[in-house]
C-alpha cells in the first residue's frame, strides 16, 4: 500500500461520487446507464476511496450506495471481454489494490451497503463482505453467471461465509434471483425495508455506528476477521491477548470513566 497520506482534493471521480458527513464516507456507484457495472475506473475509485477511509480516523463508517434502479451488475464484461477498454483513471492508483471485496474486509470500519435496486452476480461479493446490507424489498439478488458458461468462483468466498452452503449452493447452481426476503432469511442482508424508508434506515444506522468507539470498533474487526480462519483452539487464546489489549485502549478507558460518572463518553 501507499505510505504517502492520500488527498480527496482535486480529484475527479468519474464511475463513482464522494460524500463525507458527519463521519460517514459514502461511496456512490454513478453508472447507471450501464447498470453501475464494475470496470477497471470504478474498481480503482473505490478502492482509493476505503484507503481513504482507513487512513482518516475521522472517518467512523463507510456507505456503499448506488444511483439508477440497479445496485450494481457486477463486472463490466465489456471491458472484462478486452472487446471496451476502460479509460484511464483520473485518481492515483494504489499498488498492490486491486480487488474491492479485500479492501472492504481489510478496512476493519463498519461497511453499510445501501442497496436501492438489485444485486448481480460480482456485486455480490461487496454484500458478503460489508458488514451491514439494507436492502428495499424490491431488490433482487442473483449470480447469474452459469447461464453464460461462467461459474462465480470468486463470490463464493464471501457468499458461504454468511448464507447456508445448500442454499449457496443452489443459488450459484442454478443462477436464478432470490428476493430480499429471502436474501434476509438467508443472511445475506440484514433488513429489507420500502424503498421511502431506505435513506433514514441507514441514515439511523450509520448515525449508531458513527458514535461508537472508533478504535475499539476497528480492533474488534480485524480480530473478527483473523479468527474467522482460525480453529476454536487458536482463537479463544488469540481473542484473549485482544481484549487484554482492548481493556488497555484510550477507548476503553474513557468509556469506563464515562460509565462510573454517568455521562456520555466522549471519542476523540
Amino acid at each position: 500500500m501507499n505510505k504517502e497520506k492520500l488527498s480527496l482534493e482535486s480529484l475527479i471521480f468519474e464511475a463513482t461520487k464522494i460524500n463525507i458527513e458527519n463521519n460517514v464516507l459514502t461511496i456512490t456507484l454513478n453508472r447507471p446507464e450501464r447498470k453501475n457495472a464494475i470496470n477497471s475506473v470504478m474498481t480503482n475509485e473505490i478502492n482509493y476511496a476505503l484507503a481513504y477511509a482507513k487512513q482518516e480516523r475521522s472517518i467512523r463508517v463507510v456507505v456503499l450506495a448506488a444511483e439508477g434502479d440497479i445496485f450494481c451488475a457486477g463486472a463490466d464484461l465489456r471491458n472484462m471481454s478486452g472487446k471496451e477498454k476502460a479509460p484511464d483513471s483520473a485518481v492515483p492508483r494504489l499498488e498492490g489494490s486491486t480487488d474491492i471485496s479485500l479492501s472492504i474486509r481489510h478496512l476493519n470500519k463498519p461497511v453499510i451497503a445501501k442497496i436501492q435496486g438489485s444485486v448481480l452476480a460480482g456485486a455480490l461479493l461487496m454484500v458478503t463482505n460489508s458488514t451491514h446490507a439494507i436492502a428495499v424489498k424490491e431488490a433482487k439478488f442473483s449470480a447469474p453467471e452459469i447461464k453464460r458458461g461462467i461459474w462465480p468462483f470468486m463470490v463464493m468466498a464471501g457468499l458461504f461465509r454468511i448464507m447456508p452452503k445448500r442454499a449457496g449452493l443452489d443459488f450459484c447452481m442454478r443462477g436464478q434471483a432470490i428476493d430480499a426476503k429471502k436474501a434476509e432469511q438467508w443472511g445475506l442482508i440484514n433488513q429489507s425495508v420500502n424503498a421511502a424508508d431506505l435513506d433514514k434506515t441507514v441514515n439511523a444506522l450509520a448515525s449508531d455506528l458513527a458514535n461508537l468507539a472508533p478504535t475499539t470498533m476497528q480492533m474488534g474487526l480485524s480480530a473478527y476477521n483473523k479468527q474467522d480462519s482460525m480453529s476454536f483452539d487458536e482463537a479463544l487464546p488469540f481473542l484473549q491477548k485482544q481484549i487484554a489489549d482492548c481493556v488497555q485502549s484510550d477507548d476503553a478507558r474513557e468509556g469506563i470513566n464515562a460509565f462510573l460518572e454517568k455521562r456520555e463518553p466522549k471519542w476523540d
